[in-house]
């Protein structure tokens, strides 16, 4: 028997090559790993600064006409407690408690509460209503743990639930108190 040098040259390159890349690969991933998990870590640090911020912010004083951004959002307007989500997520925005406490009020002097889902035009409308649902509930969910009772909220559905404005400001939920 006998080996061809050629042969050997090349199936060594192969290997060297296959070696490298699989190098490059694990390399690659490790520092996939970590720019992610950084970008993680510090997520939280600096969401953490825009809750402060909004914490120190009077939730009530919010000027009408106000810019509301993808995120989710909390806005009292001449009565009218507004929550805006952002798409696709049911999540109550930072002060949902504090802006809450009026109709908490509203409702202890024996006053009825009513909520109200409404959503965008982007995407399945089935699924839009659906949320729009969840979005409601969820309020609910912050109201009775506000110390409001079940029987003291009504969950109306509107006549259009579609809303009117900007995509980020027609997925809301209102809550008004009733006479």
């Amino acid at each position: 028997m006998s080996f061809n040098s050629s042969d050997d040259d090349s199936q060594q390159r192969f290997a060297l090559g296959f070696l490298f890349a699989l190098i490059a690969l694990v390399v690659s991933t490790v520092v996939g790993v970590v720019v992610y998990k950084r970008g993680i870590a510090q997520a939280p640090a600096a969401k953490a600064v825009v809750q402060q911020a909004a914490d120190n912010a009077p939730v009530a004083a919010a000027a009408p006409g106000v810019v509301v951004t993808e995120e989710a959002a909390v806005v009292v307007e001449n009565g009218v407690v507004k929550f805006y989500f952002a798409m696709g997520r049911a999540d109550l925005a930072a002060g949902a408690n504090e802006a809450l406490a009026s109709v908490v009020q509203g409702v202890a002097a024996g006053r009825q509460a009513q909520i109200s889902g409404f959503h965008d035009a982007t995407g399945d409308a089935a699924i839009n209503a659906e949320l729009a649902k969840q979005r409601a509930l969820a309020v609910l969910e912050a109201l009775k743990a506000l110390g409001v009772a079940q029987d003291k909220v009504e969950l109306k559905k509107p006549e259009a639930t579609l809303a009117s404005g900007s995509d980020a400001q027609a997925r809301r939920v209102e809550v008004i108190l009733l006479p």
